[in-house]
């Protein structure tokens, strides 16, 4: 019984790969891509000449009898065109039946456009909600985007690049021109990182061109900021930042002693502080 492989591949520079997934890569004889071109150019760089079979979100379930026969008696890997297969790329389906089938499952994790984008943005990730790619419609974007931002977590987003203002847009209106960074092509030959407000970014991003990861700092929505809280208090933390900031204080503490002071939770004395900053 084989085992069957479920790598993270790079998001764009093909020296991402890591040296536990080219090995495995290079070694098994199956390889199931969602884009057979793709992957074949990450193999040619890696010298590997495993058997090379399309499996994406069309035709994973006819695809799914060739790969369990191979498993039967040998190991195969799963790859999506880049990042990590499941994580808004197909592979979930197959990965369930596969491991229904009995077959052991093993991740080789690689490259992530969601942690990359968090490690350049400058917000909070010590908690932040995925949303992926957002909803077509404008009425459901917006439901959604409101919905995450009362978490008070750092929010991040896939997008388009011809959907890429229309979503900006959205975020800038329902969540009250946030602060935020975009990321445009990791990795890739023109990266760029992008930082600001949201109403900003609309002015540099006039013709969007490429892969965009947005992530959306914690923001302080009324409903949240109240919500078991006199308004009052919300009101006090934010002209005591104020002042903290004025004073010179770092950030930190500023953020520390507010949350000690009104027992605010943290997540929203935070927003707060990146809002009196504006």
């Amino acid at each position: 019984m084989g085992t069957f492989y479920v790598i993270g591949t790079p998001i764009g520079n093909l020296e991402d790969i890591t040296v536990r997934a080219a090995r495995i890569l290079s070694s098994v004889p199956l390889v199931a891509a969602e884009d057979t071109r793709v992957t074949r150019r990450l193999l040619a760089h890696l010298d590997a000449r495993p058997r090379l079979i399309s499996c994406n979100e069309h035709n994973w379930r006819r695809r799914l009898p060739a790969l369990l026969e191979a498993l039967e008696s040998g190991d195969a890997a799963l790859v999506t065109d880049a990042g990590s297969p499941g994580i808004s790329d197909p592979g979930d389906g197959v990965v369930a039946a596969v491991a229904d089938a009995s077959y052991p499952v093993v991740s080789v994790p690689g490259v992530s456009a969601v942690s990359a984008a968090l490690s350049v943005a400058g917000f909070p990730a010590d908690r932040f909600m995925f949303l992926g790619f957002l909803p077509r419609r404008r009425s459901e974007r917006r439901v959604t985007l409101t919905d995450a931002a009362r978490s008070g977590h750092t929010l991040v987003i896939f997008e388009a690049p011809h959907r890429l203002r229309a979503t900006l847009t959205d975020i800038s209106d329902a969540l009250n021109d946030p602060l935020l960074t975009v990321c445009r092509e990791l990795t890739k030959l023109h990266e760029e990182v992008w930082r600001g407000l949201s109403s900003d970014a609309l002015e540099r991003f006039e013709e969007p061109r490429g892969e965009f990861t947005i992530v959306v700092g914690p923001t302080l929505l009324e409903e949240t900021a109240t919500a078991g809280e006199p308004a009052i208090t919300v009101e006090a933390a934010r002209d005591t930042l104020m002042q903290r900031r004025a004073a010179g204080v770092r950030g930190r503490e500023a953020v520390a002693e507010v949350v000690v002071a009104t027992g605010l939770p943290r997540r929203v004395v935070y927003a707060l502080w990146v809002e009196t900053g504006r």
